[in-house]
């Protein structure tokens, strides 16, 4: 069997989030968890035994008092069948294997139980990878990783159904953030516990004379009115552990009307 690559390094990312929290710029958290209690109040059930899967626990504890919470560590410390809600809380792009993560999740559900994700989709930051992919060019001559990986939405969907879900639904919102420079950018995805944390990148400081081009870069390409915009794309998923409760598609050829006749058209036979 060939093993996981592994994208991430989580000694580091545990320090780096470590140090953010010494002066913590958490508010696309803040956001996600908005965005999902929104989501949740549209769902007519009570939900009375969830779990948080995330990096900042004592935040997401705050946001969802009463939930169970798990670091968000290859294996999950969940219970199979403890749960009827289980939240993978904006750390699923960190994960060497994103659907390991969704099976791990739906096994820990009830039947009928309901997954729902945040986590960064793969517009986020473009203005930045671009900045610094061409700087790191100039300067050095070549390029090395200093991004994670993000999924597409449009890939999302599939995800969750090779985890096992059953009506998947994936959707994004974008959100568009203003900076000073790409310097106060960078403070803040420190601050956000966001920085380079990949298992594959390189070992030494960045180069000053990168970042500095970078920053030149990033303003005179995308820069307006003396400020840089940075941009945040967050994808929610949301998943149901399997059950026979749940509605399901009809079988091919077994609709009991034409859809012709429910549109009041005349329907043409087309040539073999």
């Amino acid at each position: 069997m060939t093993e996981m690559p592994k994208l991430t390094d989580r000694a580091t990312l545990t320090r780096h989030r470590a140090r953010a929290l010494r002066d913590p710029a958490l508010f696309l958290h803040e956001t996600a968890v908005e965005d999902l209690q929104d989501r949740l109040s549209l769902v007519n059930r009570t939900f009375t035994s969830p779990a948080i899967v995330t990096g900042f626990p004592e935040f997401w504890a705050a946001a969802f008092p009463g939930a169970r919470v798990v670091a968000d560590e290859d294996v999950l410390d969940l219970e199979p069948g403890a749960h009827d809600l289980v939240i993978h809380a904006l750390s699923l792009h960190w994960a060497s294997d994103p659907v390991g993560q969704m099976i791990q999740s739906r096994r820990a559900l009830r039947p009928d139980g309901l997954f729902m994700a945040a986590m960064f989709g793969g517009q986020t930051l473009h203005e930045l990878r671009t900045a610094l992919a061409e700087a790191e060019s100039r300067v050095t001559g070549g390029l090395s990783p200093r991004v994670a990986p993000m999924a597409e939405i449009r890939d999302l969907g599939g995800l969750l159904q090779r985890a096992g879900f059953a009506l998947p639904v994936a959707d994004s919102v974008p959100l568009n953030v203003s900076y000073q420079s790409a310097f106060h950018l960078m403070r803040d995805l420190r601050a956000m516990g966001e920085t380079n944390a990949l298992e594959s990148r390189l070992r030494r400081p960045t180069r000053r004379a990168v970042l500095n081009k970078a920053a030149e870069i990033y303003a005179d390409t995308y820069g307006a009115d003396g400020r840089i915009p940075a941009t945040f794309e967050m994808i929610f998923l949301l998943g149901w552990a399997p059950d026979e409760s749940q509605p399901k598609p009809l079988r091919p050829g077994s609709a009991a009307a034409r859809l012709a006749d429910a549109l009041g058209t005349r329907e043409i036979k087309l040539p073999d």
